[in-house]
């Protein structure tokens, strides 16, 4: 037991601390800007027909669409710094998974630029509509993720003095801290074996037909968003072994449900999927408004 507490501790020094957030971020920046250049001169390859690609997307036709690859990255970092704060605060690990989606919409923005009709009938036209959606999703999302924060407990971002945990609450972090490090391999093994897929489906399977290939925007994180549901789910077992408060275990609850809501939008399209993202963030912002009014009151009652 003490080996498997050493060894669980060593192992979140390493791949969890603080200074292996601030080296993977240098990292992201770096393959970022370098994967940005690298899809530039790809798609002028191609346009001068130097490089020769048989039906190739639409990331390859037109130079805003290489704001695609390091957004891609730049998520790859969002999926860390989730993991990484799945043990420090459960509120902040949920507004990262708000962060994620905000920027898959974002970036299939971008993605979309290259289809946009600039015509008199913008509103007849499907991608130029779907385009103006993510527009106002965006904004929408923004603003709903800082007011997510806002309502966060202070002492969950440090603007508190260091706070005493009870023993209850020290083996529930444990407990967490067990779950980030089990996420790390996972994330990993289906990051690749998503991308993978796609490179097969997308340029040697027989089969390849357009119609069929996956929708870059689900690469990943369709799964990922899985994972999450069955992570949070055992989190909220967890917790009725550390708290009895009825407040938190709806609030821990609801998470679970926006986070199935952001799930379930990946299996549908156009405007019912901008909605359903919306509608995900907005309801797991009114189950912490709830639970902190909740809080608040119980406070004034024991006074």
């Amino acid at each position: 037991m003490i080996k498997f507490k050493q060894l669980s501790a060593l192992l979140f020094e390493r791949l969890l601390s603080e200074s292996t957030k601030a080296k993977g971020e240098r990292i992201i920046v770096i393959i970022a800007i370098v994967s940005f250049l690298l899809h530039l001169l790809l798609i002028f390859l191609v346009e001068l027909g130097w490089v020769q690609v048989t039906g190739y997307s639409d990331l390859l036709k037109n130079p805003i669409s290489a704001i695609y690859t390091p957004f891609s990255f730049i998520l790859v970092y969002e999926v860390y710094l989730l993991v990484y704060y799945l043990p420090k605060s459960t509120t902040i690990y949920v507004g990262k998974q708000y962060e994620i989606i905000t920027l898959i919409v974002i970036r299939r923005i971008f993605k979309d630029l290259s289809k946009l009709e600039f015509t008199e009938n913008w509103f007849s036209v499907q991608n130029d509509l779907q385009f103006t959606y993510d527009l106002l999703a965006t904004l929408a999302l923004f603003f709903m993720i800082l007011l997510f924060y806002r309502l966060s407990p202070a002492k969950e971002y440090g603007k508190n003095e260091p706070f005493s945990m009870s023993p209850r609450l020290v083996s529930f972090v444990g407990v967490k801290k067990i779950l980030a490090l089990l996420l790390i391999p996972v994330f990993f093994i289906l990051a690749i074996q998503s991308f993978s897929h796609w490179i097969y489906e997308s340029f040697f399977s027989i089969s390849n037909l357009v119609d069929g290939i996956k929708d870059v925007n689900k690469i990943f994180f369709d799964d990922f968003f899985t994972v999450l549901i069955l992570v949070d789910v055992l989190l909220l077992l967890a917790s009725f072994l550390y708290t009895d408060k009825f407040n938190s275990v709806i609030r821990n609850s609801g998470f679970i449900i926006s986070t199935i809501l952001i799930k379930l939008s990946f299996g549908i399209e156009g405007l019912l999927n901008t909605l359903l993202i919306v509608v995900a963030v907005l309801f797991g912002l009114a189950i912490l408004a709830i639970h902190n009014q909740y809080d608040k009151l119980q406070g004034e009652t024991r006074a």
